[in-house]
């Protein structure tokens, strides 16, 4: 009998840990739900091809490194990888974000996610890709625009 009840309790207490443990990580700090809401946008503008309203969300002091580029870039190469698709017919037909982790302090949000896309011509759509992304976003006045990130392709599983 003391058996099943110290087994009882160590379940209950294992229960409200792991309760505590997900109800922490689900919460969200307000700058964190308005950078993920901004994250969003950030691909609607790549789908939509509206290169104006994807450079407005980069800081002028950006540098970061793309999963596109042999080496880090700064905001005046940050819609290379764009124009670079764009000119060859190819658009980016679909998306998914799939968030990892994000943390606010001060005036940063740094974001983590994989984002799997689909890209397409004319002709045909392609097989969907997954990536790493990491987005360090700073406050600027009342908005928030990124200052840093990475992104790089994930490994496939076998």
């Amino acid at each position: 009998m003391k058996k099943s009840r110290a087994c009882a309790a160590v379940l209950a207490l294992f229960g409200a840990f792991c309760f505590a443990q997900h109800s922490t990580s689900a919460q969200q700090s307000p700058d964190e739900e308005a950078v993920w809401k901004i994250e969003h946008s950030y691909w609607e503008d790549v789908k939509a091809v509206d290169l104006a309203s994807y450079r407005d969300l980069w800081h002028p002091d950006f540098v970061g490194w793309p999963s596109v580029s042999p080496e880090p870039v700064q905001k005046d190469h940050i819609t290379d990888w764009i124009t670079e698709n764009t000119s060859k017919g190819r658009r980016l037909e679909s998306y998914s974000l799939k968030p990892a982790a994000s943390r606010a302090t001060e005036n940063i949000v740094i974001v983590h996610y994989w984002l799997t896309s689909t890209w397409a011509d004319k002709d045909h759509v392609g097989e969907p890709h997954t990536l790493r992304v990491t987005h360090t976003w700073i406050r600027v006045g009342k908005g928030w625009q990124i200052i840093g990130g990475m992104s790089s392709l994930e490994p496939e599983t076998k």
